[in-house]
């Protein structure tokens, strides 16, 4: 009896030792994650931990410029949705037809675009943790109006918005470390960090420039082509609202503003807004429309960033097309004056 005991014991410990392994979520276990078949996501199954492959997956996909949005190691329609556009472009002219699933050869695919790992150290600089912050962003855009800046709120929103993550994601990879503190290494996303700011003109992107836009309302995406038709990205993206649609039709690039104000019109009439004049709102990353304003022929619309970025594709914006920060930062660094934006289902 006490040998079967001591056997039960020993498998006890060799499962929990399993589950240990299979819960873990560090650098080193991120960065060697890798596609098995017939294996489903963490988050399938109901757990709230993000999934070391979808992070993986989703680092992958951004640095291909499919972008899945906020990099959350979950599953969803932002995923699927780079995820596709990425088989779609992989298989353009060879009559497949993209289901946007995981498998073993789109995964071969999307581990071939990048050899680097997916996921680093930073160290936390003295400018980093000394701000300036926000000590809270109101809900009300009239309340908005009398803050000087609408700057991050800390340190961790900084952060995960830099590296294209989300809070919980940078804070499950970082478990007890000051993420206000300068000198605390943490792990992050190895991506270009986003900057904030008018962009020095030397920093900007070289050829190809984007020449078109297509968003699609039905797919809550953007895509961008170069002058010849190449697809140079694809980012998700929200697109007007039930009380506020986004016009259809052909449209061109009028002009792009960094760090802009943001003036509201009364005549906009929007929900939750009683002011019966207009106001303006000051520059920062929790602006309405974020860091950059791309300004469209179609009157008072444009592409634009959000102080939301894990609702962009899932929620209704004020008509116009909202994209997260980064991504819209993005955009507005390589596209042209001029170009054309085609909205439609």
């Amino acid at each position: 009896m006490r040998r079967v005991l001591c056997g039960m014991a020993a498998l006890v410990m060799l499962a929990g030792a399993a589950a240990a392994a299979e819960t873990a979520l560090d650098r080193d276990t991120v960065n060697a994650a890798r596609f098995e078949p017939g294996r489903k996501p963490a988050t399938k199954d109901g757990s709230k931990r993000p999934d070391p492959l979808l992070i993986k997956a989703q680092v992958l996909l951004d640095r291909a410029r499919f972008s899945p949005g906020v990099i959350d190691g979950r599953d969803g329609s932002n995923f699927d949705g780079a995820l596709k556009a990425f088989a779609e472009a992989r298989d353009e002219g060879k009559g497949k037809t993209a289901t946007g699933r995981l498998d073993g050869a789109l995964w071969d695919a999307l581990a071939g675009t990048s050899q680097d790992p997916v996921l680093t150290d930073y160290t936390i600089t003295e400018k980093d943790a000394a701000g300036p912050f926000a000590e809270t962003i109101p809900d009300k855009m009239e309340e908005q109006a009398d803050l000087k800046a609408l700057s991050y709120t800390g340190p961790a929103e900084m952060l995960a918005e830099r590296f294209h993550m989300s809070r919980a994601l940078l804070e499950a990879l970082n478990p007890g470390k000051a993420l206000d503190k300068p000198g605390t290494v943490i792990t992050v996303a190895a991506l270009p960090p986003m900057s904030v700011g008018k962009p020095d003109a030397k920093s900007l992107p070289e050829e190809p420039k984007v020449q078109r836009i297509v968003v699609d309302k039905e797919a809550l995406q953007l895509r961008a082509y170069a002058g010849d038709g190449t697809l140079v990205a694809v980012y998700p993206a929200s697109v007007g609202s039930e009380e506020k649609p986004a016009p259809e039709g052909t449209f061109t690039v009028k002009g792009i503003a960094f760090d802009p104000d943001y003036t509201y019109d009364p005549k906009y009439g929007f929900k939750g807004v009683g002011a019966k004049h207009k106001f303006t709102i000051r520059p920062g990353p929790n602006n309405p429309v974020g860091v950059v304003w791309i300004d469209l022929s179609a009157e008072s619309y444009g592409i634009h960033g959000t102080p939301d970025p894990e609702k962009v594709g899932k929620a209704a914006s004020h008509g116009c097309i909202r994209l997260t920060n980064w991504d819209a930062r993005d955009l507005a660094r390589h596209v042209a004056r001029g170009a054309t934006v085609e909205i439609g289902g």
